[in-house]
């Protein structure tokens, strides 16, 4: 079961967490902070696919391969991206993690950094080191601090995102939590903005990476807001064993609860973000169902969810379920157009390639509705993908035209 509100009960054992404001945000809000294990972790990490990458990924990927998947902690900040910055902005990431490691007594190579906000603009990396001391000092094992964290790594996002599971093996009761941000530069390819989960599980790293690059699949890389796909994109999960359960293995009942729950962990924390896009008033889910194959399903799926018409026809409450057909069949896959059907919020809409009469306001109605679901059937094969996305309002336009001004 997943829980939002999290409580003690729901931490995993042997994390601390930690939060400040270091004067990166305008606002003076929390915007660095650190997730830390007791002990070495299992770690395993998916990254932004985009050319253009900040300088916390690369060194994050460099130090995940250094330490052959064994980390303790993640440092990260808001309100800067750090990309575009040349070698000082490679530098004070440097400088960053090696004063963090410092701190918490491992080294240099067992951190993850991570940052997020506006690209191309200098780190002021005297505000982080100034920090520092004081937020390593206060790590927790706390609610508190985990909420602290969550809010810290938040830039346009209105709320901050989390989500926590267990699942029992061998008598011993194994917790995961995470936490997210992410609402604008959204369309994640291996990852999404910034996501984080911790686990008391006890894994070995490779089966954790193959487990996560199988999760991320079907949660933060089946999301989209915008289209875009940022040069931050992080996700990581960090397992410390200390839930005292026996070592997961591959192929067993207990990788399958694990992999159930990261996975519900995951999806919970990427539908947060889609739900919390910029200018957002609705989250659509877009099944298609009898494709040839799951790999021709998703891409259609995600043609449809990535299309800036059917998007804004959802923002207006309008069923033009043309605009959804038209879209399914540029996707680049080949389907018979004489055998689809489609239905918009339960309602049919097409059947057999061809127009059905329906009620266009109670249908209206439906589309105004929080959560809208959307299923395009090929009847072409046995395979279904899912992809989730939101509207687009004139509040997206609005939030993004001004966004470093």
């Amino acid at each position: 079961m997943i829980k939002h509100a999290l409580s003690e009960a729901s931490l995993p054992r042997g994390f601390r967490f930690a939060a400040t404001a270091c004067g990166l945000k305008k606002t003076g809000a929390l915007d660095l902070a650190i997730l830390s294990s007791d002990v070495p972790a299992s770690a395993a990490a998916v990254f932004t696919q985009n050319l253009v990458v900040a300088a916390p990924v690369l060194i994050s990927k460099e130090h995940l391969r250094a330490s052959k998947g064994r980390m303790r902690a993640v440092v990260v900040n808001a309100g800067n991206a750090n990309c575009a910055t040349g070698a000082a902005g490679h530098a004070a990431a440097e400088r960053t993690v090696a004063e963090t490691a410092k701190r918490l007594g491992c080294t240099p190579q067992e951190l993850f950094v991570c940052s997020t906000g506006v690209i191309g603009v200098p780190l002021p990396l005297e505000k982080i080191l100034r920090a520092l001391p004081v937020i390593a000092r206060h790590r927790r094992p706390s609610a508190r601090s985990f909420a602290e964290l969550s809010l810290a790594i938040c830039t346009t996002d209105t709320r901050p995102k989390t989500a926590a599971g267990s699942f029992k093996m061998a008598g011993k009761r194994v917790h995961l939590v995470g936490c997210a941000k992410g609402a604008g530069m959204i369309h994640p390819n291996m990852a999404t903005m910034l996501a984080f989960v911790a686990t008391d599980a006890a894994i070995a790293p490779s089966l954790l990476q193959k487990t996560l690059r199988d999760v991320t699949s079907r949660t933060f890389n089946a999301i989209s807001v915008d289209g875009d796909t940022s040069t931050n994109d992080t996700l990581l999960v960090l397992a410390n064993g200390e839930s005292g359960a026996p070592s997961i293995k591959a192929g067993t009942s207990a990788h399958r609860s694990f992999t159930a729950a990261l996975e519900e962990v995951c999806r919970s924390l990427a539908l947060q973000i889609v739900a919390d896009g910029e200018g957002a008033q609705r989250v659509i889910e877009i099944e298609v169902r009898h494709a040839k194959t799951e790999a021709a399903a998703k891409r259609i799926a995600e043609t449809i969810a990535t299309s800036p018409l059917v998007k804004t026809a959802f923002a207006g409450g309008d069923p033009n379920w043309g605009r959804i057909f038209a879209a399914a069949g540029r996707a680049g896959v080949f389907f018979d157009t004489s055998r689809v059907d489609i239905k918009m919020a339960g309602i049919p809409v097409l059947r057999r390639g061809q127009p059905l009469d329906f009620n266009e306001r109670a249908a209206s109605n439906r589309l105004l509705t929080e959560h809208v679901p959307l299923i395009v059937d090929l009847h072409a094969g046995k395979a279904t993908a899912r992809y989730w996305t939101c509207d687009f309002t004139a509040e997206y336009v609005r939030i993004n035209a001004s966004y470093r001004t």
